[in-house]
Parts: structure tokens; sequence; C-alpha cells
């Protein structure tokens, strides 16, 4: 019953929010700025980790022993589990400087994320197709992120983990980011999502769960191809120790 009640309010508190935006996106695209700045990014991720904690336990446990090392700008990288993971990020980081690399059918007829994706201009790129077109995508992201000051974030596994198991590391996008705007990376794991990834499993498992986020590392900007394959290497065997280490600690409970 708790879960379905924090379901419930999760439902009222971004349904009002989907409505409006979507209806700033189709009629003022100026005023869909705002909305997707300061009624979406900055108080719907507070939110929502604050109806589930309320009631069902369920925990945002960010540990923030590295951001006040972080520079002015950079790139995170981040494995993958669900689509709470834009909202984990955002709630961790300044989510408004945050613009996410997503794939671009959560660009259409998603309600709250398509238009907050659209009007944040966000870098959705089409899983099939051609490469160079995705490539142009992101040269034209970096260009926007650079000019504006924001934060990128890629999951380099490209697609979600169902099953929470870190998945292999594609560079193709990463390194034509880097070659296009060059910037520190910030290494970050994340966990606990892949149990709420859908309502099912939503309702199953949202009582006393944990949604675990942590920065591990931050690189300097690289300067050759050698440096970003070190970079995302390195990156993947830090994201998985640390999903190891959590999930060793739980066990030991």
């Amino acid at each position: 019953m708790s879960a379905l009640i924090a379901i419930l309010c999760c439902l009222v508190l971004l349904t009002w929010r989907a409505v409006l935006i979507g209806v700033f996106h189709a009629v003022y695209r100026r005023g869909c700025d705002w909305v997707n700045s300061e009624v979406i990014v900055r108080p719907a991720p507070r939110l929502l980790f604050a109806v589930f904690k309320q009631y069902t336990g369920f925990k945002f446990e960010g540990d923030y022993s590295l951001t006040d090392q972080l520079p002015e700008q950079y790139l995170v990288i981040s494995n993958h589990q669900s689509l709470l993971d834009i909202v984990a990020h955002m709630n961790y980081y300044n989510g408004t400087r945050l613009r996410f690399v997503a794939k671009e059918e959560l660009g259409h007829n998603v309600p709250l994320v398509s238009p907050m994706l659209k009007s944040g201009k966000h870098c959705l790129v089409k899983r099939t197709g051609s490469p160079t077109q995705a490539m142009k995508a992101v040269d034209k992201f970096a260009e926007h992120v650079v000019k504006n000051n924001l934060i990128p974030v890629i999951f380099p596994e490209g697609s979600r983990s169902k099953d929470g198991e870190l998945k292999s590391f594609h560079a193709a996008g990463f390194r034509r980011f880097l070659n296009a705007a060059p910037m520190p990376v910030a290494v970050c794991a994340l966990d606990g999502a892949w149990k709420i990834s859908s309502l099912t499993r939503l309702a199953k498992n949202l009582k006393n769960e944990t949604y675990r986020v942590k920065l591990l590392k931050i690189y300097d900007a690289p300067k050759t191809k050698e440096d970003q394959v070190k970079i995302l290497e390195e990156g993947k065997a830090l994201i998985q120790a640390q999903l190891d280490e959590w999930r060793l600690a739980d066990k030991q409970k």
C-alpha cells in the first residue's frame, strides 16, 4: 500500500508539470525554457525522492566527498540503469546545467520527458541510421555545451542495464565529444535504479531500497586518443569496483 501511495503522489507531482511544459512547448518556447528549469529540473528530483523516502523508506544516497573538487565545466560519464538516472544526476549535480546524450526516441511522445529534453537542447541521437548523422549531432551538442557553459552527461553503455550489471562501454560518442570540446572528465557510479526500472519492479522493490550515486574520480582533459581510451577503460573499472563494494556491503548487513 505504501508503494502505491508513493507512486500516486509522484504521478500527481509530475502530471501537472507534464501538462504545463507540454502547453508551453507547443505555444511559447521561451516560457518553456523557464518551466523546464524552474518548475521541473530544480524542484522535481528533490520532491520525487522525498516522496519515496516518506512513504516507502526508499533513499537517495549521494556521496559528495569529491564534488567540491569539480572544475567549472566537465563531462560526466556514468553507468546507466533506468530513466530515473537522469533524475538522480540532476539531484546530485547542478541540475539546471546538466545536458544528456539520449536516444532520439525519448524526444517524441513521452510526457514530461520529451518537451524537457527538447526545450533544454539535450543531444538526441538515433540508435539506427547513419553514424555520420549521429556524430554531427554530437558535434552540434558539443558546440552548444561550450557556448552555454553546460555540463554534459554521457552513458557509454549506450542503453540501460536491466539487471544492474555493467555492460560494455562504447568509445565513439565519448571521443567525438571530447575532440570537439576538450574538458575534464568526471567518472560517476550509480546503483539501485534497475530495481525500479518498470512499474512492476517499482511496486515490488521500492520499499526500503537505496539509490546510490558517487563521484569516483576527476580526470584532467585528455590531450590524445590514448588519454581518452585510458579514461574510458579506467572509468569502467572504477565503476565496477564501486558497484561490487556497494553490493558486498548490502550482503553483509
